[in-house]
This record gives structure tokens, sequence and C-alpha cells, in this order.
């Protein structure tokens, strides 16, 4: 007896291996899966602006990627409340003084820099087509702006991070399909010249934003489901664009409220764990699957809670432990395991 309609997903054409270099941009659901990747030892490089929201946003973070060019300090604004910040950046890179904030966003951005043309893959998760857009204001707001350092000369710009401003400075839309296409279809052919083995990977966020409104959700959503396939549909023969239907397995497998967390927007960790899943059969062989599986097993054993931690019995566990991880590092030399290596030998010299 079949209780729920499964979303059919056909095997990647390319598989995600542990040796690949991941690039992930986007909104949450980029970094819970980003998450559970580094925690699956994968070599990725997660939201080096923080997170985006927005398709047009996403788009300026890797134009700027691309360029490699650093931050100055006519970038940055100060923002009451948050301070010095750029509009690409999410409020997790803002500092009370200039020269951190430009240290933080470029030793990010540069290093991210470099490894997209390095990176085997690039994970977009989109959101919301929402935008906010500065608006062109009066001469006494102008000025006012300048003293607190939010002036800007760009108006009418996409904003990444509204960075808790007053709503007058801002005006909200809605992208179109075209919007988005005609942004991302030049984008994507250059970062296919600047790194030709780059596979870009599209998924839609789960996540409802219903601070929008239900119905002006679903338009959001949609929008973006049409983009993406007008994209992979309407994308040269040598760019490689693929999707993961990680919006429909929340709306179609798990439709049910017990999947949501309690604020009935965001997906559960039950929920988390099964996308993560379904994630995993589509991108992984068999010899990732597998070595997945072992590090799990390392995983529970460091995190095992012994009634006896000082015991013989526990520190030959622990030896046992250690020759798992040696013996998954000489399998896969580019592993990061020395912090769990560090962590069996503080347990063994107690």
């Amino acid at each position: 007896m079949l209780l729920q309609t499964e979303v059919s997903i056909p095997s990647a054409p390319t598989a995600i291996c542990h040796s690949d270099k991941l690039l992930l941009l986007g909104s949450c659901f980029a970094e819970n899966i980003g998450k559970r990747l580094v925690e699956n030892k994968f070599q990725c490089d997660i939201n080096p602006f923080g997170i985006l929201y927005n398709p047009s946003s996403v788009a300026q973070a890797l134009r700027r990627l691309a360029d490699g060019t650093p931050y100055d300090k006519s970038d940055l604004h100060y923002f009451e409340g948050v301070g010095w910040c750029t509009w690409e950046h999410h409020s997790r890179f803002a500092a009370e003084k200039e020269n951190d904030a430009l240290e933080k966003e470029n030793r990010r951005m540069l290093s991210s820099s470099d490894g997209l043309k390095k990176a085997k893959f690039l994970i977009i998760t989109f959101g919301s087509a929402w935008v906010y857009r500065l608006r062109e204001t009066s001469a006494e707001n102008e000025q006012k702006g300048e003293e607190k350092g939010i002036g800007d000369k760009r108006k009418n710009r996409v904003v990444a991070n509204c960075h808790k401003q007053p709503e007058r400075l801002f005006e909200r839309s809605l992208l179109t399909v075209d919007d988005i296409v005609d942004e991302w279809k030049p984008l994507l052919e250059r970062l296919h010249k600047l790194n030709p083995q780059l596979q870009v990977l599209f998924t839609v966020s789960p996540i409802r934003h219903l601070r929008d409104g239900a119905h002006s959700n679903q338009l959001s959503k949609a929008t973006l489901l049409l983009a993406v396939q007008r994209m992979i549909d309407e994308c040269e023969k040598d760019l490689s664009l693929l999707y993961f239907p990680a919006y429909e397995i929340m709306l179609d497998e798990l439709r049910d409220y017990r999947f949501y967390a309690d604020d009935m927007t965001h997906p559960s960790a039950l929920a988390e764990q099964y996308i993560w899943e379904r994630f995993g059969d589509t991108f992984f062989n068999a010899e990732t699957k597998q070595i997945i599986k072992e590090w799990e097993e390392v995983c529970r054993a460091l995190n095992h809670r012994p009634f006896r931690p000082d015991s013989e019995e526990h520190k030959r566990f622990i030896r046992q432990t250690l020759l798992k991880i040696e013996a998954i590092r000489k399998k896969m030399p580019y592993f990061e395991v020395e912090k769990e290596i560090a962590q069996c030998h503080t347990i063994l010299n107690r």
C-alpha cells in the first residue's frame, strides 16, 4: 500500500564525489544541505556572502566572484544597529569598524573567487522571487543617508539584505521569469568559460515565505520554477545544468505538518534528513555512499558517551575508532580528519 506520492528523480548524469570541490550559494536550504555535506567530509564552500534569497542577489554575488574584485570603503555603509556592511552581504558580515568588515568580506570573497575556478559543482538555491530595490530618495533623506553611511549613487539596485533599515528606503517587487532568465543566461555562459568543468545544480527552497502572504509565496515559487526550467531548456549543449526537486519533495511527499518545524514554514529535522537521503540517492554513487556509511560509524563512535570513560575497554574502543579514521584517510587523503584524530588522542591520554 502506497501512502504518499513519490517524486520521481532520475539519477544524475554525473555523481558528486568526496574529491570534488563544491560551492553553494543561496537561501537557508543551501546552508542545510551544505552543513550535511560538510559533516560527511565533502569539500564545500557555503555562502561566502551569507544567506541570499533572490536570484538577482545570487547572480550579483557570482559576478563578484568571477571578477575577483575586492571591496573597498566606498562599498560599505553604516547601518544603525547592525554596523558596517555592504548591500551585497548578509548581516553576519557586519562589523563595528570599517576595516574589520572589509577584511572579513574580502577574505571570504577572494577565497571563494579562487574556489569558483576549481569547483566541480555549483549548487544554487533560490528562495524567493521577491526583491527589494533602493528607492530614489529626496535630497533631505539622501543627506541623512550620507551622514549615516547608507547613501548610495546606484539607485534602484536590488539589495541582498535590508539590514533592518526603514521600509521607505526600498521598493518591493516580484521578478518575472524573463528578468531571471535574461540575467542568468549570460552569467552561466561566463561561468562556463571561466570553469569549463563546472556543473550547475539548481534547487528551489522548500521553505515557505509566508510573510509575503500565502498567494504571493506561491507566485514567487512558481516564478522561480519556471525560470529554472527555461534556463535548463534553453542552455547551450556544452553547459551542464541540473535540477533537484527539493521544493516538490517537501510539498508532495512530505505534505503533512508533522514534517514542519514549530514555525510551520521550515522543514523539520526529520524532513531535512529525508530530503538529504533523496539528494544522496540522486547524486551519490555506491562508493560515495559506502564512505558516508563508514564515516557515520566513526561519528557515532566519537559521540558515544560511555559509563566509564577512563576504562581500558573504552580506550580500546577509541583505538579501534582511530584505526578506522586512519584507514579512511589513507583511502581519501583529502579528508580533513585532524579534529577527530585529536579528539581520539585526548581521550586516550587521560
